[in-house]
């Protein structure tokens, strides 16, 4: 049975997303505050997290800070009534694997844990090589012509989707979708933005615009 926990202090919400995931099929526990959810995901027996921001003890943004620097890779999907690109950007970058803005509905929720995880089950290399480019998938570490290369999670996960697609276009909703868990807002500017700062960490040549498709990786 898969196990979902949901760190949320409001109870009428924990209640909601609880009796709507336990409907599904799903076992869900409920954690009222950061500290305890932190402690109950750590545990290791749970297949992923929905993640209030706004919490006391601590709030989102730290335990998931704590929760990935002690190595859990456990999927994460946050929950925020904050809208704004950079708390979006913050907890992505922070390592979060989705971002769900309320008020939400159940039915786009239910999507976002299916699909986190579906990508959680799916078997991986321990390793993806591509020219001098060396991303290592278990250890989160990337290196360039055997020099290690710093890059945060959304660096990271945006280098994986070219090393898995050289040669490939993927267009910004694309990377948007795989990356961040977003849809597409004609807006945005992420992407580009962190292929930019992908450019200047594995090398400028690696990644071309192609002009009104998207970008690729050569």
């Amino acid at each position: 049975m898969t196990r979902i926990l949901i760190i949320e202090d409001e109870p009428r919400i924990a209640a909601f997303v609880k009796r709507g995931l336990e409907s599904a099929g799903y076992t869900a526990t409920v954690a009222e505050d950061g500290a305890e959810g932190l402690e109950r995901a750590l545990r290791g027996d749970i297949d992923l997290v929905l993640l209030d921001v706004g919490l006391p003890t601590m709030d989102g943004f730290e335990v998931l800070q704590h929760l990935r620097g002690q190595g859990s890779t456990v999927p994460v999907i946050m929950l925020t009534a904050r809208s704004s690109t950079r708390d979006t950007v913050e907890g992505l970058d922070a390592g979060a694997n989705d971002y769900v803005s309320k008020p939400f509905t159940f039915d786009e929720l239910l999507a976002r844990v299916r699909s986190r995880l579906r990508e959680g089950s799916a078997p991986t290399a321990t390793s993806i090589t591509h020219g001098d480019v060396v991303l290592d998938i278990l250890a989160r570490r990337a290196t360039v012509n055997g020099r290690e290369v710093e890059l945060s999670a959304r660096e990271f996960a945006l280098a994986e989707q070219f090393l898995r697609s050289p040669g490939q276009v993927l267009s910004r909703e694309q990377l948007l979708s795989r990356v961040w868990g977003m849809h597409f807002d004609p807006g945005s500017n992420v992407v580009d933005v962190y292929v930019r700062y992908l450019r200047g960490k594995l090398g400028a040549e690696h990644i071309s615009t192609i002009r009104g498709a998207g970008y690729r990786w050569e």
